[in-house]
């Protein structure tokens, strides 16, 4: 059964019609054509297909598009502005943060959404107990906390020996 559903896309809205089991990733890249968010292990344990989904870092391969009817979506395509690279996107390659690059897009979705949470005291498994949150402006983040609040992104080329300190970079700017 198909139903018709409205998302917005990096600033563009689209409506259309899909299945009620078709999931936002499957609808991102086979009905709208938008390839950076991958498919990698279509289980939700990967992160190659992380997208924002109104604000909050989402693996877009276990939600339904139905369920998210008016949404506003961000993938790493759109967190550039004016043309310009968002300064993860810029971290990323300055560090050389990735190898075959299939990861990459999500990485980047995660990182820019998890200094969000951290800036906004959200505490992670890292956090000391007793301790507030690292923060970003609370003068850079740990590299603990950063990994942990970046493990549900995995990289099979084990590029993390690149991706924290880009990330750190940022937090830290």
């Amino acid at each position: 059964m198909d139903v018709d559903i409205s998302i917005r896309v990096d600033g563009d809205t689209h409506r259309l019609s899909v299945d009620t089991r078709t999931t936002v990733l499957d609808t991102l890249r086979e009905r709208l054509g938008i390839t950076s968010p991958k498919k990698g292990c279509d289980h939700g344990q990967c992160g190659a297909c992380t997208v924002l989904l109104n604000g909050r870092r989402v693996n877009s391969c276990l939600l339904l598009a139905v369920a998210h009817d008016g949404a506003e979506i961000v993938t790493a395509a759109g967190l550039a502005v004016d043309g310009q690279m968002h300064p993860m996107q810029r971290s990323f390659i300055e560090h050389d943060a990735f190898q075959c690059g299939y990861c990459t897009p999500g990485q980047i979705v995660s990182a820019v959404a998890m200094l969000g949470e951290a800036a906004a005291g959200w505490p992670s498994f890292a956090t000391p107990a007793g301790e507030q949150p690292a923060t970003p402006d609370s003068g850079g983040m740990r590299d603990d906390e950063i990994r942990e609040r970046m493990s549900g992104n995995l990289c099979r080329c084990a590029a993390y020996a690149n991706i924290v300190p880009a990330i750190r970079e940022v937090a830290e700017a």
